[in-house]
């Protein structure tokens, strides 16, 4: 009895000590929160608002002298960028929901939740909307969270993300305590940066050598879900290639939806076809036929995330594997010929950091790699010889567009302008800062 009663005591001292000893240390991490949207709420939510700051900037997009920056489910920044060295903000497009955009003359195609949204851009200060394309799809992913239409009560259901800053329990050598945060603890640490990009993404019309037939459209970068090419614009979903024509600018008409497996991430349109990069590889269709898009062929690769680039008739294409999404085990560039589309072939693969998106211009191939930087890479002695000149390492990069000269660069610091003319060395020219999330 009086040992059970001195480890009772030993014990209770014991538990009043670890009690006691408590520390307090502040966290950041992101809290998700259910939000329900009636559909006839968003089929009146678009505006023209007074310009503002960047927050978490997505795509970015160029068309004559005018830069679109999207702002992840939020809308689309627009900026008179004919002069690179000094962008002036004009205005905010309200656009809930949208990740996307694309423009072929001057109307802007973009997706807002359930819908395809059109605007008139003749003025992109004062854009209108003149069409909707109501149901475009059902559900969607985008960032670090999912979005669902129910047809039942006619609402979307999404999430809200907020970054929040906490002071948590821990002990005396830095460890969390559980209590009280058994819900939000998977969001500290390493989980934080796993999700920084997920499936942000950019680009229609893109650098290099594009399908072009009628119209005038914009410049993207290579991470798009949209694009545009004999007059259709071409969207691709998480497992599927949809068509809609635009021989009408106002009045887009949906066709053909082609089934495409799952983990589908970008396109890229290139002389007669779409280059389709996806978690498990590249497909490549012809569009000929516009209206009947035929698959020429699929080069299989390793698990990763897939953008893809095109230049005479070589593929580059960034495989990476740091994200919870993508899986795989390689972080490369895929140098691969497709001279012959039915019959894409590898020509090298040069190990890279942790690739997102890319652009090729010329002689260079700009590469991002997250908060590793950009590298720039030489082609001048052909695509089985690819080195390196240049690297930044101080830059979040995400996506690329190199046009004219000038390189822009978007990622979680903002959108970054750089002068490349005439075979120099980049040099930073403008900066346009995003406003902290936290």
């Amino acid at each position: 009895m009086k040992r059970s009663l001195l480890y009772f005591l030993l014990l209770g001292s014991v538990i009043n000590w670890s009690c006691q000893d408590r520390c307090q240390q502040t966290r950041t991490f992101r809290k998700f929160t259910s939000v329900k949207i009636p559909i006839a709420e968003l089929r009146t939510s678009f505006a023209v608002e007074a310009p503002r700051e960047p927050q978490e900037p997505g795509k970015i997009y160029v068309k004559d002298n005018y830069l679109f920056i999207n702002e992840i489910k939020q809308g689309v920044h627009v900026y008179d960028n004919s002069n690179p060295s000094a962008p002036r903000a004009m205005a905010f497009l309200k656009i809930p929901g949208n990740v996307d955009i694309a423009v072929l003359d001057n109307f802007l195609y973009a997706d807002t939740y359930t819908d395809l949204l059109v605007l008139d851009i003749t003025n992109p200060a004062t854009a209108r909307e003149v069409k909707r394309v109501e149901f475009a799809t059902r559900f969607g992913t985008f960032a670090r969270t999912s979005w669902s239409y129910n047809e039942t009560d006619q609402n979307i259901y999404t999430q809200k993300e907020e970054i929040l800053t906490e002071t948590a329990q821990t002990d005396c050598d830095g460890n969390l305590s559980l209590w009280p945060y058994f819900a939000p603890i998977w969001y500290f640490g390493r989980f934080y940066g796993a999700f920084e990009y997920g499936f942000m993404s950019g680009k229609s019309q893109s650098f290099g050598a594009v399908i072009n037939d009628g119209g005038s459209s914009g410049t993207g970068g290579s991470m798009a879900r949209f694009t545009i090419a004999k007059e259709h614009l071409y969207v691709v979903g998480s497992s599927e290639l949809q068509d809609y024509d635009l021989k009408n600018r106002a009045n887009p008409v949906k066709g053909s939806k082609i089934s495409l497996g799952f983990g589908i991430e970008t396109i890229f349109p290139y002389k007669n076809q779409l280059y389709i990069g996806s978690q498990t590889g590249m497909y490549i269709y012809d569009v000929t036929k516009p209206e009947a898009p035929e698959k020429l062929s699929f080069y299989q690769h390793v698990r990763a995330c897939d953008p893809v680039v095109v230049q005479n008739d070589v593929a580059y294409v960034t495989l990476r594997n740091n994200s919870s999404f993508c899986g795989g085990t390689q972080n490369v560039l895929d140098a691969i010929d497709v001279a012959d589309p039915r019959f894409p072939k590898i020509i090298k693969s040069y190990p890279m950091t942790g690739p997102y998106g890319l652009g090729v211009d010329g002689q260079r191939i700009f590469v991002c790699e997250g908060k590793n930087g950009l590298r720039i890479l030489d082609l001048s002695r052909g695509p089985s010889n690819i080195t390196q000149t240049q690297e930044f390492k101080n830059v979040d990069a995400f996506d690329v567009i190199p046009l004219n000269g000038t390189l822009m660069l978007v990622g979680q610091g903002g959108l970054l302008q750089y002068d490349y003319s005439g075979g120099k060395d980049l040099k930073l020219i403008s900066k346009i800062s995003v406003k902290p999330l936290f």
